[in-house]
């Protein structure tokens, strides 16, 4: 991404702190062994970095801005071991940050700034402060003990409005991570045949997103067939997938830390049963109605509050229920949340939609008598004048995911076929 970008988050966040404030954002410490390591969010919005144990100073200290970063040192020894760190004239070309300093020089750095502050946000939240010591919070004890004037807030208030309007850059690459995840859900699509295991299915999932780059996903994907997809959050992926049965796939790439979030349900024959089918209309018209609500000034609320009396007429129509209160035997989490460099972004549940917040739209009906899950679930953009599905490419409609299904098991796939694919 151009650091300009960066720059212009950081000039955000700073102009709306008072004089003598700070905000220190620290990155997400190095994982033990061979873990894979994971930027915090905050700490990548603000820096695009993906370097562990850094930590991020902006604010303003009487009349001077500060904006400064604190990064590991290169160990000689240790780089054989651990590679190596980035450099400071790395870190400056990718943030535009000038001022890079040595995290071994923190503590004493730092005290000259906090002593002329009144105020110091922190990415941790105050109701932490009082549990077992971890790093960040070892810090802020010293801190007290040393410096008690300073008042230490949480900085998520400050940081939320700037997060959840999602700029160019976001969009494109949340779109970017979409497309990574339609690859690996038309990997399956080609591939699934009755008799395969889930986890097999997954690892279709893995082989596409990873050849492109995609190293990680934003959650841990759901491979549910049959009555495993009554489960919303079944992620053992482990049984075998019978003749007949639906199978629910719920997976979202990361690219560049932004995520993806789309659900498909789709029959593992080919073929819906009339009943299957029956009731994957019923989630696909639900979805379609709440999709077409969204634009500026709408709530969350109301699209929950709506989504409820659509599912109480289409839980009726199924001969499921014939009470509103019946409703959480089915359908019983919300309707969407917020998407962005967290699967679960920055953005209450109840917030009012704004141009430019990325949304998921995810009805769906679990039904454990009958081993039927179906959701479905696409990515929506909030625009000007209403909203942008930018998952629309990815096929759900009933017609057209049958004949795909039926296309792609009337030939063995090829690597033309696979070759196609990543050319998508």
């Amino acid at each position: 991404m151009n650091p300009d970008v960066f720059l212009k988050r950081r000039e955000k966040l700073v102009s709306s702190l008072n004089k003598n404030e700070l905000v220190l954002i620290f990155g997400n410490d190095e994982p033990g062994g061979a873990s894979r390591f994971l930027q915090n969010s905050h700490f990548f919005y603000f820096t695009g970095l993906k370097t562990p144990e850094a930590v991020l100073v902006m604010g303003h200290i009487e009349e001077n801005p500060i904006d400064l970063i604190y990064i590991q040192r290169n160990i000689p020894d240790r780089i054989v071991w651990d590679g190596e760190k980035m450099y400071p004239d790395e870190v400056t070309q990718l943030t535009g940050i000038k001022t890079v300093l040595f995290l071994d020089n923190f503590e004493g750095s730092i005290s000259n700034y906090l002593y002329q502050a009144d105020k110091a946000y922190i990415n941790i939240g105050l109701h932490e402060l009082d549990k077992p010591l971890s790093k960040t919070l070892h810090f802020v004890k010293k801190v007290r003990e040393k410096i008690p004037h300073v008042c230490f807030r949480d900085v998520n208030p400050l940081i939320r409005p700037l997060r959840q309007i999602k700029d160019e850059t976001e969009v494109e690459a949340i779109t970017e991570s979409i497309r990574i995840t339609w690859a690996g859900i038309k990997s399956i699509w080609m591939n699934a045949r009755a008799g395969m295991m889930e986890y097999e299915l997954e690892a279709m999932l893995h082989f596409e997103m990873e050849k492109r780059g995609c190293r990680n996903f934003g959650f841990v994907p759901i491979v549910a067939a049959g009555k495993n997809a009554a489960t919303l959050h079944y992620i053992e992926n482990n049984c075998r997938i019978e003749e007949n049965q639906l199978v629910l796939l719920d997976v979202g790439a990361s690219n560049e830390n932004y995520s993806a979030d789309i659900t498909r349900t789709f029959p593992i024959s080919g073929t819906f049963s009339d009943r299957q089918k029956e009731i994957y209309a019923e989630v696909l018209y639900i979805q379609k109605e709440i999709i077409a609500m969204i634009k500026p000034g709408v709530g969350m609320a109301e699209l929950n509050k709506k989504t409820r009396e659509l599912m109480f007429e289409s839980l009726k129509k199924l001969n499921l229920i014939t009470e509103e209160s019946e409703i959480v035997k089915y359908y019983m989490h919300g309707i969407g949340h917020h998407l962005g460099l967290d699967v679960h972004d920055i953005g209450a549940r109840d917030s009012i939609l704004q141009e430019g917040v990325v949304i998921t739209v995810e009805p769906g009906i679990y039904i454990p008598e009958e081993a039927i899950g179906v959701r479905i679930e696409d990515d929506v953009l909030v625009t000007s004048n209403g909203h942008k599905v930018l998952s629309d490419f990815i096929p759900k409609e009933i017609d057209e995911l049958e004949k795909l299904l039926a296309e792609y098991k009337s030939h063995v796939i090829t690597q033309q076929d696979l070759d196609e694919i990543a050319n998508d």
